[in-house]
């Protein structure tokens, strides 16, 4: 059966968790490196990191720089960080009030299937949403979990980016929960231009635990993928 360890980093830095993922990222591939060199079988462990992020614009490799909208003088009126990173994707805000989840999985216990992969990701958090009477759903073409999708009321509630390498996952997920979506205005999200993005707390009327969110995913995330936690 295969097992993942959870970690809850609370609100940590983007840097630093940024710096965590690639250390587990860096064993794992390292691992996979060495047992191909000695013919050997390599099983690395796999890591579920949930945490939040302090006001911070991510900008993946496929992105336009030009998608952020402010400048650095008003990034820090904003308390906020810009970072240039190796996700695939556009740009980002991740902020308090947003659950993050980063999957350090090694798919070659899984399935070695990055579209599969990123729709397993989908599932997970479109059951999630449900559990809390919010209808989530896919939008062909657009990689991340949307409400209304296909119409003129089309709005994102949970943005994916993710880099692999030797079928070893990092990045993930971000899902509004009950962040500022104000922070939203600073940036063309994803580098759509005519659609909204949209919170639990919006749709829903009043705060949700993230806590509650947070236990929820863990449980669809282990479900869906078919494995157990340490």
């Amino acid at each position: 059966m295969r097992t993942v360890n959870c970690i809850d980093k609370g609100l940590i830095d983007y840097k630093e968790a940024w710096d965590f993922q690639e250390s587990l990222f860096k064993i794992s591939i390292d691992s996979k490196i060495e047992a191909r060199k000695t013919e050997t079988i390599a099983s690395p462990e796999n890591y579920l990191i949930f945490c939040e992020h302090p006001h911070v614009y991510t900008l993946g490799k496929s992105g336009e720089e030009s998608n952020l909208l402010i400048n650095p003088a008003t990034l820090l009126e904003k308390g906020a960080t810009f970072y240039k990173i190796n996700r695939g994707g556009d740009i980002t805000y991740h902020g308090p009030g947003q659950l993050v989840m980063y999957p350090i999985f090694d798919l070659d216990q899984f399935f070695t299937d990055i579209h599969k992969y990123m729709r397993y990701l989908e599932e997970a958090v479109i059951l999630t949403l449900s559990e809390f009477g919010i209808k989530g759903a896919r939008v062909d073409g657009s990689t991340g979990v949307w409400l209304d999708g296909g119409t003129d009321k089309a709005r994102k509630i949970c943005a994916m980016g993710v880099k692999s390498s030797r079928w070893v996952t990092m990045h993930g997920i971000a899902l509004n929960v009950n962040p500022d979506l104000s922070y939203f205005n600073h940036i063309i999200p994803c580098g759509i231009t005519d659609k909204s993005v949209t919170s639990m707390k919006q749709e829903l009327g009043a705060e949700v635990g993230i806590d509650l969110v947070q236990e929820s995913l863990r449980i669809n995330m282990a479900n869906v993928f078919d494995y157990d936690y340490k």
